[in-house]
C-alpha cells in the first residue's frame, strides 16, 4: 500500500477512535515502515499510535525514529514505559540514542536503566568518536571451548532472544580472551557430542576498540562479514559490530566526503534539520578561503592588462580555458578520492597514476584542441595565431589540471589530511591561476606582446 495512504488511514482511525483497528493494521507492518508512517504525526497522535502497538513491536520501531521524535516520545513516556523501551533496545541503539539527546533527557534515560546496563553504556561512551568501540554492541552469544554442540544450542536458546545476532557465536576463555568463532551452520552440521574447540575457527579476523570505523567498514567489504568481533588491547572480547551498523557508517562517511568535496564542513545533522545560521557557519570559512586564493587569478589578469588591451579577443576565451581546466582537474580528483576511500589506491601507486593521467590528459586535451581549432577558424573567424594560442593553452591546461587533480588527494592523505578536501573547489582555484599564467605567457610569446 502507498505510504501516504497508510499515513492518512492512521490519522483517520485515530480521529475516529478506532484504536483496535489501528493496532491490528500497524501490527501487520514492518517496524521500519511503522516508524516512517508515524513520523509525520503530531506528538499527541504519535503517542496514541505508539502506545497501542504490541510492546515488542513498539520497542523495535522506536529505534527507527529520528532522534527528535525519540526525544518527544521519551518526554511523553512514563518511567515504566521508558524502562520497557530501553530494556528492549539493543545496546548500540541505546548508545546512539543517548549521544543525540540533551543532558536532561540522558539523565532520565540513565536513571531508568539497571546498574549493569548503565555501566555498559558508560563504557561504550568512553570510546573515541568514530571508533570501532563507539559503534559496537555488547550483546552477543559467548560460548566456551569445552562445551559440546548440544550445550551450545542450549546456551543459544537461553540467551539468544536478547542478542543482536545468534548466527555467529564467539568462543572465549574465563578471562574473556577471544579464542575462536563458530557459526550456527557449523553447529547444525556437527554431532551433538562434538566439542566446540574441535569445530571452531581459530584464524579470526577482529578489530581493536580504537580502530577507525571507516577501516571497520572496509573489513566488512573485504571479508563479506555479517558481524565482526571487537577486542581490547589484551585481546579480550568486549563486543561485536554488525552489518546494519556498518551500513550506517558507510552512509555517514560517504556524506562527509561529498560535503568535503563541495567545500562544506561536514555536519551530523540532516540538511532539512539545520538552521540557516548553522549552514552559514559550515560554508562561509571555505568560501572566504577560496575567495582569498582566487585573488591570484585577478592578480595575473592585472599583470597582463596591456596584452588584453592590445588583443581584446583573448579575453573572450578566458572562461572557456578556466572552466575546461577546472572540469578536467575535477574528473581526476574525484576518481582518485573515490579510489582512496575504497582503499584501492595507495601512495606507492602515485607515479603509475600520474603517468596514466598524463596520457589521458594528452588524449583529452588534443581532442578538445582540435574541436576548438575548427570552431575558432570557421565560426569565430579569428586569426591562425590566436587559434593556435588558445588551443595550445587548452592542451597544456588539461595536462596540468589532471596532473594536479590526481596528485593532490594522494599527497593530502600521505600527510594525514582528508583527501576529499583536495576536490573540485581547491583544484579549480589552483588550475585557474596556472592556466591563466600559461595562456598569457604563450600569447605574449606568439603575439610579441
Amino acid at each position: 500500500m502507498n505510504e501516504k495512504l497508510i499515513k492518512d488511514q492512521i490519522e483517520q482511525l485515530i480521529d475516529d477512535k478506532k484504536l483496535h483497528e489501528l493496532r491490528q493494521m500497524l501490527s501487520e507492518q514492518n517496524e521500519a515502515d511503522i516508524a516512517a508512517c508515524l513520523s509525520d504525526l503530531n506528538i499527541e497522535k504519535l503517542s496514541i499510535a505508539f502506545r497501542i502497538l504490541p510492546k515488542e513491536l513498539a520497542a523495535d520501531a522506536f529505534s527507527y525514529f529520528d532522534s527528535d521524535i525519540q526525544e518527544e516520545l521519551i518526554k511523553a513516556f512514563s518511567d515504566k514505559e521508558l524502562r520497557y523501551i530501553i530494556d528492549n533496545l539493543f545496546m548500540d541503539d541505546t548508545v546512539d540514542m543517548i549521544e543525540e539527546m540533551p543532558a536532561s533527557v540522558v539523565k532520565r534515560i540513565l536513571k531508568n536503566t539497571d546498574p549493569v546496563t548503565r555501566k555498559e553504556i558508560n563504557e561504550i561512551l568512553k570510546y573515541p568518536e568514530d571508533s570501532a568501540g563507539s559503534i559496537m554492541t555488547t550483546e552477543y552469544v559467548r560460548l566456551e571451548e569445552d562445551m559440546t554442540v548440544q550445550q551450545a544450542f542450549t546456551r543459544i536458546r537461553n540467551v539468544g532472544v536478547d542478542k543482536e545476532t545468534i548466527y555467529t557465536c564467539y568462543v572465549t576463555n574465563p578471562k574473556k580472551e577471544l579464542l575462536g568463532i563458530v557459526t550456527v551452520k557449523d553447529l547444525l552440521l556437527s554431532n551433538y557430542e562434538e566439542k566446540i574447540k574441535d569445530i571452531m575457527i581459530t584464524n579470526i579476523i577482529f578489530v581493536n576498540t580504537t580502530e577507525d570505523q571507516e577501516n571497520v567498514a572496509r573489513s566488512f567489504d573485504k571479508y563479506n562479514f555479517l558481524a565482526i568481533p571487537v577486542v581490547d588491547n589484551e585481546k579480550r572480547l568486549v563486543g561485536i559490530i554488525t552489518i546494519d551498523d556498518v551500513i550506517d557508517v558507510i552512509t555517514e562517511e560517504a556524506t562527509e566526503d561529498i560535503e568535503m568535496m563541495a567545500a562544506i564542513t561536514p555536519t551530523d545533522k540532516p540538511y532539512i534539520k539545520t538552521t540557516p545560521f548553522e549552514t552559514y557557519k559550515k560554508r562561509i570559512p571555505w568560501l572566504l578561503l577560496l575567495m582569498i586564493s582566487a585573488t591570484f587569478t585577478g592578480a595575473i589578469i592585472n599583470r597582463y592588462e596591456a596584452a588584453l588591451g592590445a588583443y581584446v579577443i583573448l579575453t573572450a576565451y578566458i572562461p572557456m580555458i578556466m572552466d575546461t581546466g577546472g572540469n578536467a582537474g575535477s574528473q581526476a580528483s574525484v576518481s582518485i578520492i573515490r579510489g582512496l576511500s575504497l582503499d584501492e589506491i595507495k601512495y606507492k601507486d602515485i607515479f603509475k597514476i600520474q603517468s596514466k593521467e598524463l596520457l589521458v590528459a594528452l588524449m583529452c586535451g588534443s581532442t578538445l584542441a582540435v574541436a576548438n581549432f575548427v570552431k575558432l577558424l570557421l565560426f569565430d573567424k579569428v586569426s591562425l595565431t590566436i587559434a593556435l594560442v588558445v588551443c595550445l593553452t587548452l592542451v597544456l591546461t588539461v595536462i596540468i589540471a589532471k596532473f594536479v587533480g590526481c596528485s593532490l588527494p594522494i599527497l593530502a592523505k600521505r600527510i594525514g589530511f582528508d583527501p576529499a578536501v583536495m576536490a573540485s573547489p581547491f583544484i579549480t582555484t589552483i588550475v585557474d591561476a596556472i592556466s591563466l599564467f600559461i595562456y598569457f605567457q604563450i600569447a605574449s610569446f606568439a603575439l610579441h606582446l
